[in-house]
């Protein structure tokens, strides 16, 4: 009898023994409070079972992209990695990553807002846990001391209301630009900010029905207005071209800023209860406002796609997303997490950011062209501040785009076949 056992107690020992199997996963290196929140993360993950162990690597974000983009070109991708999610169609076109629709419980990809996902030909490949939104900042009494209303959901200010309002503040004389649009910011900024704009007017940077057409959309008439709009705004002076710093509103030098919910804990701690929050302005079809941030992806190579999908599971639960904002500041992409939040709760004092993600947010165009068509959106809203024709400008980015397309036989997409007539 005691033979017959020996076989089993050593099956067990063995499998009790087993170290559990290495899940490896890039990660770039980000402010010190999202560091610590996702090594909290992977730690709590690696405890809770023994099947799988995540181990990091962090790379600097500086090099990131670049790092990632070059791995993939000799096939050495970690299982799991963070991506830009503008960048996902990228990589979900050079065959890169792998769809997670199939991976992942429904259950767990449902109650993700737009900016906690990221798709490509309508199959989901990256999935996040936070978000950014845009806003308009003011401080009540300044408004107050001007006369002007506080925009709110219900009653944004319509882009004309907006600009009066700039341009009665500017007569006053006690601002000499009301306006800070964040103007020492480059790159991304232009495409994440302004872009949101064309949405509001009812038109995008491409057709987002075939992924193909851009001319006749970014040059529309309502693209050229905004851009018209954004150009005058300059050459009225009621924004700076080229401003020394990025201290205007804090310095009561502005009376109103557009900018990112990346300055929410700053600006309350600053301002407290004077701080009010507002929506981007409202060009025709209401506000919108950018969707999507750093997302977690699986490599097309990794050999433990099981265990990858439990851990991205893991990240996305209530639990652990609430714990991130709360390490963070950052706004939560399920209604479930943001309940679990002090601030992003109902009542909570930074709830207006989650309702704007709930009910503005727009990712930008998942096609793997997107670098090209906001490298090209972003001239054009250069050369509107330096006082460019607005139809001219969209025609040129509308040029670039469009030949870039061309050049990468579509990126996957093709313009449906005609039906041949009766």
């Amino acid at each position: 009898m005691k033979r017959a056992l020996l076989p089993i107690v050593a099956m067990l020992a063995s499998r009790a023994l087993a170290a559990p199997v290495e899940i490896t996963m890039w990660r770039h290196d980000t402010g010190d409070a999202e560091m610590v929140a996702s090594r909290n993360m992977v730690d709590r993950f690696n405890r809770a079972q023994d099947r799988w162990k995540v181990v990091v690597e962090t790379i600097p974000q500086g090099t990131y992209t670049e790092s990632i983009t070059a791995a993939s070109l000799v096939g050495h991708l970690p299982c799991v990695m963070t991506i830009d999610q503008p960048a996902v169609p990228n990589f979900a076109w050079a065959g890169n990553i792998r769809p997670l629709d199939r991976l992942l419980p429904a259950s767990v990809v449902e109650p993700l807002l737009p900016g906690g996902r990221g798709t490509y030909q309508g199959r989901l490949y990256s999935v996040g846990q936070f978000d950014v939104v845009l806003a308009l900042f003011a401080r009540r009494s300044a408004l107050k001391a001007e006369g002007v209303r506080v925009a709110t959901i219900e009653q944004p200010y319509s882009a004309r209301e907006l600009y009066d309002i700039l341009a009665r503040v500017k007569r006053s004389g006690r601002y000499r630009y009301p306006l800070d649009l964040n103007g020492k910011a480059t790159g991304e900024w232009f495409s994440y900010a302004f872009s949101p704009w064309l949405e509001s007017a009812g038109t995008d940077l491409i057709d987002r029905g075939n992924y193909l057409r851009v001319d006749g959309v970014l040059n529309s008439d309502a693209a050229v207005g905004v851009a018209r709009y954004y150009g005058r705004l300059f050459k009225d002076r009621l924004a700076e071209r080229n401003p020394a710093d990025e201290k205007s509103f804090e310095q009561g030098r502005s009376l109103i800023q557009y900018t990112g919910s990346w300055k929410a804990r700053e600006y309350s701690d600053r301002f407290g209860d004077d701080l009010v929050v507002m929506p981007p302005p409202d060009f025709g079809h209401g506000p919108r406002v950018g969707a999507a941030s750093w997302q977690w992806a699986i490599s097309s190579s990794c050999p433990y796609p099981a265990g990858a999908a439990a851990f991205l599971t893991h990240v996305l639960s209530a639990k652990e997303m609430a714990e991130f904002s709360r390490l963070t500041g950052l706004v939560p992409v399920t209604a479930n997490a943001a309940a679990l939040t002090a601030h992003y709760r109902s009542g909570g004092d930074w709830r207006v950011y989650f309702d704007f993600a709930a009910r503005y947010a727009t990712p930008r165009p998942a096609t793997p062209a997107y670098p090209a068509i906001s490298a090209a959106f972003e001239k054009a809203m250069a050369d509107l501040r330096a006082g460019k024709d607005a139809a001219e400008a969209m025609d040129e980015a509308v040029e670039t785009i469009e030949h870039d397309i061309a050049r990468n036989d579509g990126y996957g997409y093709t313009r449906p076949k005609a039906v041949a007539s009766q």
